[in-house]
């Protein structure tokens, strides 16, 4: 056996202990950048949006879109 095998119980419980506290400390940190990468992309997204919305202001589509709406409604009325 090496010096660092478990001699007793309480030897094992301690490796264990440690072993489960990486663990957890390494899902911590996945966790986190999971949730880091999440809010990225909802930032990065959210411009998007606004980008194509600027997009579609500056084509004029907003205004085609809104003058057909205008055509449908007095058209069934």
């Amino acid at each position: 056996m090496s010096e660092k095998d478990p001699k007793t119980s309480q030897d094992l419980t301690v490796v264990v202990q440690t072993l489960l506290q990486q663990m957890q400390d390494k899902f911590q940190t996945m966790s986190d950048q999971i949730i880091g990468r999440i809010d990225e992309m909802s930032t990065r997204i959210d411009d998007l949006e606004k980008n194509i919305s600027d997009l579609m202001t500056q084509a004029g589509v907003e205004e085609l879109e809104e003058e057909i709406k205008v055509t449908e409604t007095s058209g069934t009325a």
